[in-house]
C-alpha cells in the first residue's frame, strides 16, 4: 500500500494507491467462478449504469440537503436588520435551486424504476449521473454563497460538502465522457 493521499474533499475516507505485483487468484478463487476468467473488465462495464446511477443519486441527496442547511441558516442569519431568507434574491435563488433538485429526483426516480426493470441502458445512466453531479456543484456553489463568509470557513458542513461535491464530476467516468456516452447512444459517433 502506498501512502495515504491528500485530497480536497472526501477527507474523512482514506485513499492511498493499492499495488498488487506478482499476485495469482486460483480460478475457483474468482468471483463468479473460473467461467469469469478474463472477463473482469466486461463485468466491470456492465456495472458502470449503475455505479452512475448511485453518483446521481448521492448528488441528488446532497443537493437537498445543502438546500436544508441553507434554508435553515438564512432563517437565523440577519443582515441590514433582517433574516437574509427576507430577501428577494435569497428566496429566489433557494426557489430555483428547489425546483432543479425536484426535477433531477423525478429522473433519478426514473432510473431506478428502470434499474428494477432490468433496463436502465448505458446513455440514460450517463445522463443522470452528469446532470446531477452538475447540479450538485451548481447547488453546492450558490448555497456557499448563501451563507456569505461562514460558508468558506471549514467548520461549517456547507463547505465540506462544496469540497466533497467536486470529485462527483470526476468519478465513474468524467462528465465530458458521459456527454461522449451520450452523443455515441444517439448515433453521433467521434474518431
Amino acid at each position: 500500500m502506498g501512502k495515504r493521499l491528500k485530497k480536497l474533499g472526501l477527507r474523512a475516507q482514506d485513499t492511498s494507491e493499492l499495488f498488487f505485483d506478482n499476485v495469482r487468484v486460483p480460478a475457483e478463487n474468482l468471483l463468479g467462478g473460473p467461467a469469469m476468467e478474463n472477463r473482469g473488465f466486461i463485468c466491470l462495464m456492465e456495472q458502470l449504469p449503475w455505479e452512475r446511477l448511485q453518483i446521481a443519486i448521492t448528488a441528488v441527496a446532497a443537493a437537498q440537503s445543502a438546500i436544508d442547511q441553507t434554508v435553515a441558516y438564512v432563517k437565523e442569519r440577519k443582515v441590514f436588520g433582517q433574516a437574509v431568507g427576507a430577501f428577494q434574491n435569497t428566496r429566489y435563488t433557494l426557489a430555483e435551486l428547489q425546483t432543479e433538485v425536484q426535477v433531477a429526483r423525478v429522473f433519478v426516480d426514473k432510473c431506478c424504476e428502470l434499474v428494477c426493470d432490468d433496463k436502465l441502458d448505458t446513455a440514460t445512466a450517463s445522463m443522470a449521473k452528469y446532470w446531477c453531479s452538475d447540479l450538485q456543484c451548481k447547488v453546492m456553489d450558490e448555497c456557499v454563497q448563501l451563507f456569505g463568509g461562514y460558508g468558506y470557513m471549514w467548520e461549517y458542513p456547507i463547505t465540506r460538502a462544496y469540497a466533497d461535491a467536486r470529485v462527483q464530476r470526476i468519478y465513474g467516468g468524467t462528465n465530458e465522457i458521459m456527454k461522449e456516452v451520450i452523443s455515441r447512444g444517439m448515433g453521433l459517433g467521434g474518431r
